[in-house]
């Protein structure tokens, strides 16, 4: 993708995310934090899990938590312009694996979107129906990386549309089924088994064309993954904690957990091959 292209779509991106704080701060002036009531508190409010304050009065209840999503919402806005443009160049025969396939980049995009108003809607809350909706979020990030990856793998095999088409909506059926899936197995093994398989499908992949990819882009999804979980466990952990403070661990980790995502998805997207 030429560099002139790419920079006019970060600032679209820009440009709409702004667009989407602006919508936000009116939403948390104009609306009360009784607009929640009657919904069944999550247990993370109860423990208290996270450092910033739950300001029970204000429509966002964790503001800065509830801020930092949009985050995704930037990279899921880039993300829905690439695969638009992959899907208007696809007579292009240098694209690669994944240009030729842009509706797994817009389902990228769409999970990415997903999550931002997903997480938001959870930390504005601490509901348990927001938490059950972040965490679906969180894991259709992770099942359509897995999916870019082993699609990549099977890089011998020539997808047809109709068989492209049955590979996003399989994924679609497994991030639905994850709704109950998430309830009888623990985030703290799902998550990390399915970082772990999406790093085997890189570091195969990369072996396999490492002329081609770049090492950057492949290990810096991972580091900066390692430093968000770092980050959030000391926020869980009420390490150097201000309730009060602009700053808060946890909108550190949705901006980290953004740009690793993006970092893993763009290690497939921007190479020859």
């Amino acid at each position: 993708m030429p560099k002139p292209i790419f920079v006019r779509f970060l600032a679209n991106a820009l440009i709409f995310t702004l667009g989407m704080i602006v919508v936000w701060a009116c939403l948390n002036t104009w609306l009360s934090g009784s607009v929640w009531n009657g919904m069944t508190i999550s247990k993370s409010a109860l423990t208290v899990e996270y450092c910033e304050f739950n300001d029970t009065e204000k429509f966002f209840h964790q503001s800065m938590n509830t801020y930092s999503n949009l985050a995704y919402f930037f990279f899921g806005i880039l993300l829905l312009q690439i695969a638009n443009h992959d899907f208007n160049n696809k007579t292009d025969f240098t694209q690669n694996r994944l240009e030729k396939f842009p509706l797994l980049s817009a389902l990228m995009g769409v999970c990415f979107i997903y999550l931002s108003f997903g997480s938001a809607f959870f930390h504005a809350s601490l509901t348990y129906l927001g938490q059950r909706v972040d965490m679906n979020g969180t894991y259709s990030i992770s099942i359509t990386l897995l999916g870019i990856g082993f699609y990549h793998l099977l890089y011998k095999f020539d997808f047809s549309a109709t068989t492209k088409k049955l590979w996003v909506g399989g994924l679609l059926v497994v991030i639905v089924a994850f709704l109950p899936i998430s309830l009888m197995i623990s985030s703290s093994k799902l998550l990390p088994a399915m970082i772990l398989l999406l790093l085997i499908s890189i570091g195969i992949h990369y072996f396999q064309f490492r002329k081609h990819k770049s090492f950057i882009l492949a290990i810096s999804g991972f580091i900066l993954m390692f430093l968000a979980v770092k980050i959030r466990t000391l926020d869980v952990q009420k390490i150097n904690c201000d309730p009060h403070s602009f700053y808060q661990s946890h909108a550190i980790w949705h901006l980290l957990t953004a740009i690793s995502s993006f970092c893993s998805y763009a290690f497939f997207r921007f190479s020859k091959v």
